[in-house]
């Protein structure tokens, strides 16, 4: 029982440390170097074969 809590509590500390390095990385700077708010990604226009816009979670529909 005891293995088993200090896995489990290996697991976590171990989950906890990897992921904060990934969101605390590289923060967004302007063109003087001072930090700003990162511009958020822009969704992304599906087309459907014929090359026409569609929803994208449409069938044959593929980014492009």
């Amino acid at each position: 029982m005891r293995l088993r809590l200090l896995l489990s509590s290996l697991a976590v500390v171990t989950l906890i440390g990897v992921s904060a390095p990934v969101s605390a990385a590289a923060p967004c700077r302007d063109a003087k170097g001072k930090f700003t708010t990162c511009p958020k990604p822009k969704p992304a226009k599906c087309r459907d074969e014929k090359g026409r816009y569609a929803k994208c979670p449409a069938q044959g529909a593929g980014p492009g």
